[in-house]
């Protein structure tokens, strides 16, 4: 059983709700949240208009920074040696943006930001207290001063002939912060698996937001909390369309300590290189 709780942010009932689900599948669900809907309308037509503008390329990514424009096929999963279909805009704070979705690109980071903070608190309130004497700092400490939360703006364009086989807009893999939060996507696509291996398809209803760990929570929580793998499928031939998400990656400062392994600098850094972001 997959039982992804869609969890009614105005409900009383909410924060306990939402941890639930986060311990038992690694994602939730969030309806009637604060980001607004004409916001991320507006998103998704002032970023198609980036990606299909040839302007484009003058902003190609920095390497050192890793903000900017990622050009089709630059990154693979860990572990897959195939390039993922798609191509993607990294959003850091107080960093160049393109003009035109400049204003509502800065808007939605600072909204994502601020209710991934209120999710982290949630987190922080109903986690057991046996798994929070493991956190070096309490969640949502981890995140005061840090500039490492990543907005993504990802393209993925209709398929073309060519490609070789097994390659997919996201082939399966965990995300390296301690939450995502994913505005749904303008088509379905997005897939988590459940334990026993099975795929199910993540819900895409419009105003949706997504939530799942990533890796950094479950090494910071003992594994209490799962970095649940998911991956974007590719279309059918009837429907064989762009899709857009843009999934914000809630990073904490990199000297804070995940666990005795790694502080989360370290870890962020080895996974860049698994994923052949850095070299």
């Amino acid at each position: 059983m997959f039982d992804i709780a869609s969890v009614d942010c105005t409900e009383s009932t909410a924060p306990a709700e939402f941890v639930r689900s986060m311990h038992e599948t690694g994602f939730a669900v969030l309806r009637n949240h604060p980001i607004d809907p004409a916001l991320i309308d507006r998103l998704y037509k002032e970023w198609a208009a980036f990606f299909a503008s040839e302007s484009k390329m003058d902003h190609l990514f920095s390497p050192e920074t890793q903000d900017g424009y990622f050009p089709f096929r630059s990154e693979n999963a860990k572990d897959s040696p195939i390039k993922d279909l798609k191509e993607f805009y990294h959003v850091y704070p107080n960093r160049p943006l393109p003009a035109g979705v400049k204003e509502a690109t800065e808007a939605m980071y600072a909204a994502l930001t601020q209710l991934g903070a209120d999710l982290l608190g949630w987190l922080q309130q109903h986690t057991p207290d046996a798994v929070k004497a493991k956190f070096s700092v309490a969640l949502p400490d981890m995140m005061v001063g840090s500039t490492q939360s990543l907005f993504r703006v990802l393209h993925y364009p209709p398929l073309a002939d060519g490609f070789e086989p097994g390659a997919v807009r996201a082939a399966a893999h965990e995300d390296i912060n301690l939450i995502t939060l994913l505005v749904t996507g303008s088509e379905p696509g997005l897939q988590a698996k459940d334990t026993a291996g099975n795929w199910h398809d993540v819900p895409c209803d419009a105003g949706m937001i997504a939530v799942n760990g990533g890796d950094m929570l479950k090494e910071a929580s003992g594994g209490y909390f799962p970095a649940t793998t998911h991956r974007v499928v590719n279309p059918p031939p009837e429907h064989n369309v762009s899709r857009y998400s843009m999934p914000m990656f809630l990073h904490p400062r990199p000297d804070v300590r995940l666990s005795d392994a790694y502080t989360a600098g370290e870890y962020l850094d080895q996974r860049l290189r698994e994923i052949g972001l850095k070299k």
